[in-house]
């Protein structure tokens, strides 16, 4: 097993930055989910799980120096400035403003996709096609739940042959490290990479976003269908989901490079 790609995601919900090396801090991967968008109407943070309210934040591009740049709508601003907060309004059709502070009982909304068998068995009640709205996870960081995600090589081709495609893109499923692996390790396995060692804790139940083909919100219906009819697994104390890739936590700090082992 070896490292394949590094991304970090600087903005929530935004485009990734494909990285040759990334150091690895406890809570994950260093600039890593660091902004977010706020919404001015009631505090939620901006996340492509709600794809109407959010999705075109998939568009937006950025660049993490010393600052945040943002690309909105062929654009170049700067995160923290008051016109980023104007243009990622206008991008969103609604006032909106960037932080890097994550609110006190944040919150986002979820928009559950159509096909019955993504919606989750812990979120009973709520029908395919519905909203919700879920806590973050408590921290520093605009997490939706573990430090790091994960998906192999394997898992990838594996969909893509379920599929009938010669490959399904890493990138719609929005990992920070991508193995070269024939299989995702099992929750419990210790992956020791250079100094940083990491510990996977469960596999990843998936939403809309992977089925979003663009920021304009084209749905791929194959590919959710696809994960509802032959991804789905028991996840302890939370019933069924459909799940791609896992999560993992730091148990100690370090830097990750492309092409580096399992040690």
């Amino acid at each position: 097993m070896s490292v394949a790609a590094l991304y970090r995601y600087p903005l929530k919900s935004a485009q990734g930055e494909s990285l040759p090396e990334a150091v690895v801090e406890t809570g994950g991967l260093r600039g890593d989910r660091t902004w977010a968008c706020l919404d001015d109407a009631d505090g939620t943070v901006g996340s492509a799980k709600h794809p109407r309210r959010w999705g075109r934040l998939l568009g937006v591009g950025t660049s993490l120096g010393s600052a945040l740049t943002l690309r909105v709508q062929g654009r170049d601003v700067l995160a923290g400035s008051a016109d980023a907060d104007l243009a990622l309004s206008d991008l969103l059709g609604r006032p909106v403003r960037l932080s890097r502070e994550v609110p006190p009982n944040a919150r986002l909304h979820r928009q559950l996709p159509d096909e019955d068998g993504m919606v989750p068995e812990w979120m009973a009640g709520v029908g395919a096609g519905q909203e919700t709205v879920t806590d973050l996870s408590a921290g520093k960081r605009f997490l939706d739940f573990a430090d790091v995600h994960i998906v192999t090589t394997g898992a990838l081709a594996a969909l893509a042959a379920s599929l009938g495609r010669p490959s399904v893109p890493a990138a719609r499923f929005r990992p920070n490290i991508v193995f070269d692996a024939p299989a995702d390790p099992a929750p419990g396995t210790e992956l020791r990479l250079g100094e940083a060692v990491l510990r996977v804790i469960s596999p990843t139940p998936r939403c809309a976003v992977p089925g979003i083909a663009d920021p304009d919100q084209l749905v791929d219906r194959d590919l959710l269908g696809t994960l509802a009819r032959h991804h789905r697994l028991t996840l302890p104390g939370l019933g069924r989901a459909a799940c791609f890739g896992v999560y993992a936590e730091v148990l100690q700090p370090g830097r990750l490079r492309v092409g580096e082992g399992l040690t």
